[in-house]
């Protein structure tokens, strides 16, 4: 691979409806790694990612640039199969009565309704991807019966079916009660088994496991933290994100917060 980086960014700004959503934005994202973007409601995590997917524009300014996968001039068609999103708003794309099997499939044609007519190559790849993911219990469940933490299990599969290159998780533990919230985080771990990588949006510093190489602070639009976990994640970092007074301490793996005594 001639370019380690599969994104770059050069002094990029956006606007939409009339606001500047990304501001002076510098960013180079590597093939190999896995990010996390963590900052508040409103930050520009998201922007970020409306950026990557080519659904906003960057403002054409003198000395800036953006490149997806060493490319200036992007097909947009090429695009979607290099890098899947899954987000909240998915869901109200899917009929309560489609099967989760039927949802899967249904990713290798950009649709949420029951597909007729699949190979059995498909078929194949979607039971081997159950398999992988410990689905095959609720293969034949509606989605709509499923509980919050399958279905988001369930929609990060039909992401993956086409095997992306990058996968995008845009706040995956939002609205999740707590059992939920550990399914998913734990399921998302077990991803790093395979070849796609993963840029996971959220506000939840439960979300950072150790499966992220790095971790980028976002806060009124701009990034104000970025690099390895040990070296980021710290209370100076979080309080200054969050603006809040708070201790953060790493045990066993995982990310705990701590109200400071008054």
């Amino acid at each position: 691979m001639s370019n380690e980086f599969w994104f770059e960014a050069r002094n990029i700004s956006c606007i939409k409806n009339g606001y500047e959503v990304v501001k002076n934005l510098n960013l180079n994202l590597k093939y190999d790694e896995n990010v996390i973007l963590i900052g508040p409601n409103g930050s520009g995590k998201s922007s970020l990612i409306e950026v990557i997917n080519r659904n906003i524009y960057p403002v054409i300014k003198k000395n800036s640039f953006i490149k997806i996968f060493n490319e200036e001039l992007i097909n947009i068609w090429n695009l979607r199969n290099k890098i899947s999103t899954v987000n909240f708003e998915i869901r109200n794309r899917i009929h309560p009565k489609l099967k989760v099997f039927d949802l899967i499939i249904s990713g290798f044609y950009g649709k949420y309704c029951k597909v007729r007519n699949t190979s059995k190559e498909e078929v194949f790849l979607v039971q081997n991807l159950l398999k992988k993911m410990y689905l095959n219990k609720i293969s034949q469940k509606y989605f709509s019966l499923l509980s919050e933490g399958e279905k988001q299990i369930c929609l990060i599969a039909r992401a993956i079916v086409n095997k992306p290159e990058i996968l995008i998780l845009d706040e995956p533990i939002t609205n999740l009660d707590l059992k939920s919230k550990f399914y998913v985080i734990d399921q998302i771990n077990e991803l790093s088994r395979l070849n796609t990588k993963i840029i996971c949006i959220t506000h939840d510093i439960s979300m950072i496991t150790g499966i992220y190489n790095r971790v980028i602070m976002i806060k009124d639009r701009m990034i104000i933290a970025d690099g390895k976990q040990n070296k980021v994640l710290n209370s100076k970092n979080i309080n200054k994100l969050f603006d809040i007074d708070i201790e953060i301490k790493q045990y066993k793996g995982n990310w705990n917060i701590y109200r400071k005594a008054n």
